[in-house]
């Protein structure tokens, strides 16, 4: 999460420089463009290493290696991966191909690391509250959680980059073509609780809530 919220900062640090360094407008654009995607593309790499890291393969039995590949086909649809098991190093690779690029990973057999999502001592990381709300629509909150370590503007432009990753998945791709809305409460509703996580965000309700206005009570008065 640290090396995640250094490379926002320097997305926000070009934003700012890049107009000022190069005066063509257009140009500025297409640099911070090929800067955003090679670091999306880095963060998807390692996001997808976490998970596998993460992902239980109790043996390389062909049940086993089964479940594996049915699991990742959840997330990124059928005909998308392949796993190769390794009896010599007692793990599996898996192959995942998606519009964004092909994923390669490694599972190994056995043990699977205690916490994925934890700092480099492998504690939990601690979330504080996020709430957010639209510009459209003020008066309804959606009350998110966000990793402590990462500060609001960092997790606004985190939970950005969330949504439009999700839309751009299969699982994204396959809501639109069904016609749903690419709305952010569709996007709440619908976006898998480990994508948030792994964007250093934490989903507590699904649905916004109307903002209430609380009213102090008059005391009374002692006779």
């Amino acid at each position: 999460m640290r090396k995640q919220n250094q490379e926002l900062l320097l997305l926000n640090l070009l934003k700012s420089v890049l107009p000022k360094a190069v005066p063509d407008a257009k140009l500025a654009q297409i640099i911070y463009s090929a800067f955003e995607k090679e670091i999306t593309s880095k963060e998807r790499t390692a996001s997808f290493e976490k998970v596998c890291a993460k992902t239980e393969l109790p043996s390389l039995s062909k049940d086993a290696l089964e479940q594996v590949k049915e699991q990742f086909e959840t997330s990124f649809g059928k005909g998308t991966v392949s796993v190769v098991p390794h009896p010599g190093k007692k793990a599996a690779s898996v192959e995942v191909v998606t519009p964004q690029g092909t994923f390669e990973g490694v599972i190994k057999v056995g043990a699977v690391e205690a916490n994925g999502e934890g700092d480099e001592n492998g504690d939990k990381p601690k979330f504080v509250p996020f709430p957010v709300a639209l510009e459209a629509d003020p008066e309804v909150i959606w009350m998110l959680g966000r990793d402590e370590r990462m500060t609001p503007d960092d997790a606004t432009i985190a939970l950005a980059k969330a949504q439009d990753g999700f839309w751009e998945s299969k699982s994204g791709q396959q809501h639109l073509r069904k016609r749903t809305e690419r709305t952010f409460p569709e996007f709440m509703s619908k976006v898998p609780s480990k994508a948030l996580t792994e964007a250093g965000l934490k989903r507590h309700y699904k649905e916004g809530e109307p903002l209430k206005q609380f009213k102090l009570l008059k005391a009374r008065r002692q006779e």
